[in-house]
Parts: structure tokens; sequence; C-alpha cells
């Protein structure tokens, strides 16, 4: 469950995930409003869907897509951004792929109760939100439409706040306990590569 302050603050909209990110207690960065995504966000319309669809299906995850103009089911936020509703990440055509490829990394990283009853909010702390972040990236990295850099991009037009003042900086120095934390659950190995393994405990 989420710490009684984060939760707090998602309930009154003082930080917005996925599209928002607070990077931890020790003030590693600072939500940031912005909605509605900013046109130069790649968009699932915008890549080949089906490579996604195989590299989430290892985890177990399904994609399911919506039409344009239809609500998302299992969307915390609502607007374009990416649903969970237990193993479904949906999807609309304009949906951020950085908003898919987040909600799927929560899903990898919630521990199996919360898998096991996930609708919609998909909770989490802080140092789970940091490495959701980072297995992002690193499945980025497998996707040939999307890639890392394309990503970082993406996180910081769309309004990811890090103290280090961009993605790209807080994944190449201020991201190693996101990487341990990763490293600890069986999600990386030690060349960070993904194990396509889901959390546990």
């Amino acid at each position: 469950m989420l710490d009684a302050d984060l939760q707090e603050a998602r309930r009154v909209g003082k930080i917005r995930l996925p599209d928002q990110i607070w990077q931890g207690k020790e003030s590693k960065g600072k939500p940031m409003s912005r909605t509605p995504p900013p046109p130069q966000v790649l968009t699932v319309a915008q890549v080949d869907l089906g490579p996604i669809r195989e590299l989430l299906s290892r985890y177990g995850l399904r994609c399911e897509l919506t039409g344009a103009a239809a609500p998302i089911p299992g969307s915390f936020w609502g607007e374009s951004e990416a649903g969970l509703i237990g193993d479904r990440v949906w999807l609309r055509p304009d949906t951020p792929v950085h908003s898919l490829l987040h909600e799927a990394c929560h899903y990898i990283c919630m521990s199996r109760a919360r898998r096991d009853r996930l609708h919609t909010d998909a909770g989490g702390d802080y140092a789970e939100e940091n490495a959701v972040c980072y297995l992002q990236l690193l499945l980025a990295a497998e996707i040939e439409d999307v890639g890392v850099q394309r990503l970082l991009s993406d996180m910081d037009a769309w309004g990811y706040s890090f103290r280090l003042g961009s993605a790209a900086a807080w994944f190449a120095e201020d991201a190693a306990d996101a990487r341990q934390w990763l490293f600890d659950q069986g999600l990386i190995d030690a060349q960070r590569r993904p194990t396509y393994r889901l959390r546990q405990a």
C-alpha cells in the first residue's frame, strides 16, 4: 500500500502519475501539472503495436486497444492515459507510449497480492515508482520503434520531474536506488537487463 501521505496526495491531486513522477522522500524531484499530452509525445498510433504486445506477453500482460473516442477502462487519470485491469493494459490510439510502458511496469513491479486485485489504481510506494520509471526505459530499449532516447525525451516533455533537471540525467547519474530495487526483486540481472519475471514478494 502507499504511505498515507502519498495516498492522500494522489487523492487530492497534488501529484499525478504516470504523467508526472514524484521522485522519493529525499526530494529527488517534484510533481508538475501537464495535461493534455503534448503533441510531440510518441503515441500508440505512431508505432507498431505488435512488438510491444509480444514483449509484454513475456510478463503475462495483454494490450487491449479501444476506439479513438472511447473512455479507457482502468485509467486512473482518464484522458488518453493507459489503464490497468488485472493482466490487461488498456490503450487508445492517442495513448502515449511512455504511459503504456509505465503502467505495464507497475504491473511487473507490484506484489502478487496487489496484482491479484488490480483495478485502475496501481498503488505503490516511492521506491517502487522510481523502479517503474527505470524499468520502462529498459523495456523501451527493446522496442525498435521507441528506444531509450525517445522515451527519455517524452518523459521530459510530458512533465516527469527530476532533481538533476532531466530524465536522462536521472537515468545516468541518480538511479542507483531504482536499479538496486529492481535487482533485489529479481526484475533485472547484474547486467541491468530485464529478466521478464514478475515481482513475487
